[in-house]
């Protein structure tokens, strides 16, 4: 019985780690973030969020790690999503947010 149970323990570990890479795939939602890296943040982009439900937002110009303006939300939730720098509601959002931090 004990042999029996030495067998099953490494499919028992492959199984737990394929779960575990499967979570962690799965996690990514369109507009997400992704891992901070030397490469682009923002595979999707979302069009526009409501204002009422921006806490912040960060703006990472082009550079050596991203050829492209990218805009990150972080939503008073704590979610964190990427917005379209070229939509027309973006671009209000962003002005917004730098109307705020300047009366502050």
């Amino acid at each position: 019985m004990a042999r029996a149970a030495t067998a099953a323990a490494p499919q028992l570990l492959r199984a737990a780690m394929l779960l575990l890479l499967l979570v962690a795939s799965g996690r990514r939602a369109a507009g997400a973030p992704v891992v901070n890296e030397l490469r682009c943040q923002c595979l999707q982009t979302l069009q526009g969020i409501h204002f009422k439900n921006i806490q912040s937002v960060k703006v990472t110009p082009p550079g050596p790690h991203c050829d492209q303006t990218e805009v990150i939300a972080t939503l008073k939730a704590g979610q964190e999503v990427c917005l379209n720098p070229a939509a027309p509601m973006v671009k209000k959002i962003i002005d917004k947010m730098l109307n705020k931090a300047n009366s502050n």
